[in-house]
């Protein structure tokens, strides 16, 4: 395992976060256990983020918020045979419309399909703190 620069990763390490792959969040429950979901990551290590869009209303979300204004400890990781890369930082829930379609660009960008129109969808942004992987 190499631990990485989130802010500054390799060209091999970026390269696979731009690959299309489906990824893992895990959000911390109220009881402190994880919990684990499958969702769509775009990483921008200039802005020293990792983003996720969701629905207000998701179990994902309301752990974030939950965690109070300072952010949740989370993580997103992505694995593809032996290559795997994980981003770890703290999480908050942005609905300002700029910072949605932002990311809604990025997903697009990275998946090559536009999500559907959705009023209740959110970003989860991950100031990151940590990367690491083999990829």
């Amino acid at each position: 395992m190499a631990r990485r620069d989130p802010r500054a990763p390799e060209a091999g390490y970026l390269g696979f976060w731009r690959e299309h792959h489906l990824c893992t969040l895990t959000t911390p429950r109220p009881d402190g256990s994880p919990h684990v979901v499958p969702v769509g990551v775009t990483y921008d290590p200039e802005a020293g983020l990792a983003r996720v869009i969701a629905n207000t209303s998701s179990a994902k979300v309301a752990h974030v918020r939950a965690a109070g204004p300072g952010g949740a400890r989370v993580a997103v990781c992505q694995v593809d045979r032996r290559r795997w890369a994980t981003l770890e930082g703290l999480a908050t829930v942005s609905q300002d419309p700029a910072r949605v379609a932002d990311a809604v660009a990025r997903y697009t960008e990275r998946y090559g399909r536009t999500p559907g129109p959705n009023p209740h969808r959110v970003v989860i942004e991950i100031a990151l703190t940590r990367a690491m992987g083999n990829a």
